[in-house]
C-alpha cells in the first residue's frame, strides 16, 4: 500500500512541531514530507511533493490556508488550523470543513486522524476547492470573530537616520534585513545613492503591512523589493543570489525561497 504522505504550514514553530508529534503518535505510518512557516513556501513544497493531506493555517503570511485551498485545487484532503472561537468556526461547520482549533487537542485531533483514514480507505477523492465558497468563509470568519479588516498597505515607513527621523517612500525601499530587535531599512536617499535607516518594528510585523506582490521574503531575515532586482544568479546545490539595480550588495537566497525566482 501506498504511503500517505502529509504537509503542515503553519507561521508559529512550536505550533508547527507540536502537531507533527501529536500525528506521529496517532499516526505513525504518516510520512510528514515537508513543513512550511508562511503560504508561498507551503505552496511550493505541495508542488514538489504532492502530498495527500494538508494541514493549513488559516492566517499566513505571503498566502493563508484559504487561498492556498484554492491553489491545490482539491488535489489534496485539507485539514484547517484556526485561532478563531467557537462561535466563528460555524463558518466552518457549515461550509463542511475539517478544521482544528489552536492549540490542538489531541483528542480532537484523533477525530480529524479517524476521518481522514476513512476517506483515504473508501479511496473518496479530495474535496473540490470552490473558491467562491472559500471567499465566502473567510468573510464570515472575520465577521464572526469581529476582526477588523486588514490595515491599508504602507505608502511611507517612518525610520530614523542617524539623528533624523525620514519617511521613506515604500518604492525607494531596495530591501529591508532582521537586525537583532530592529529592521534595517536599505533605501534610495537625496540623488538616489544608497541609504540605510533603522525601525524599531520587527520584520515579520513590517512585510504584513507591505504589498506581498512588491515585497518578497528570500531569506528568514531579509525581504526584497521585486523592483530593485535586476537578475538572480543560480549557484550550486539549489543556492542563489540577487543583483540589485541600484546597490552593489548581493542577497542570498534561501533554498526555502527558490520557488519565488524559478521560471515557468
Amino acid at each position: 500500500m501506498k504511503q500517505v504522505t502529509a504537509l503542515i504550514a503553519d507561521d508559529e514553530p512550536l505550533l508547527r512541531e507540536r502537531l507533527q508529534r501529536q500525528l506521529a503518535e496517532l499516526w505513525p505510518e504518516l510520512r510528514i514530507c515537508a513543513l512550511a512557516r508562511h503560504g508561498l513556501e507551503a505552496l511550493e513544497q505541495f508542488e514538489r511533493e504532492l502530498p495527500a493531506l494538508c494541514f493549513l493555517d488559516v492566517h499566513m503570511p505571503g498566502l493563508n490556508g484559504i487561498e492556498l485551498a484554492q491553489r491545490m485545487a482539491g488535489r489534496a484532503h485539507i485539514v484547517f488550523i484556526t485561532a478563531y472561537d467557537q462561535y466563528a468556526l460555524q463558518a466552518f461547520e457549515q461550509g463542511a470543513l475539517d478544521y482544528l482549533v489552536k492549540p490542538v487537542q489531541l483528542e480532537r485531533l484523533r477525530l480529524s486522524v479517524a476521518r481522514l483514514r476513512e476517506r483515504l480507505a473508501l479511496g473518496q477523492p479530495a474535496a473540490p476547492a470552490d473558491p467562491a465558497l472559500l471567499q465566502q468563509l473567510l468573510r464570515q470568519l472575520q465577521g464572526a470573530s469581529g476582526m477588523a479588516a486588514a490595515p491599508p498597505l504602507l505608502r511611507f515607513v517612518k525610520a530614523s537616520v542617524g539623528a533624523v527621523t525620514r519617511l521613506i517612500p515604500v518604492q525607494d525601499i531596495d530591501y529591508l534585513r532582521s537586525d537583532a530587535r530592529y529592521t534595517v531599512i536599505a533605501w534610495r536617499g537625496d540623488g538616489g545613492q544608497p541609504a540605510e535607516a533603522v525601525v524599531r518594528t520587527p520584520l515579520k510585523e513590517l512585510l504584513a503591512q507591505l504589498d506581498p506582490q512588491q515585497f518578497q521574503q528570500i531569506h528568514r531575515s531579509v525581504a526584497v523589493n521585486l523592483a530593485a532586482v535586476r537578475q538572480v544568479l543560480k549557484g550550486e546545490h539549489d543556492t542563489a543570489t540577487l543583483q540589485l539595480k541600484h546597490r552593489s550588495e548581493q542577497l542570498p537566497v534561501s533554498r526555502s525561497f527558490l520557488g519565488l525566482f524559478r521560471a515557468d
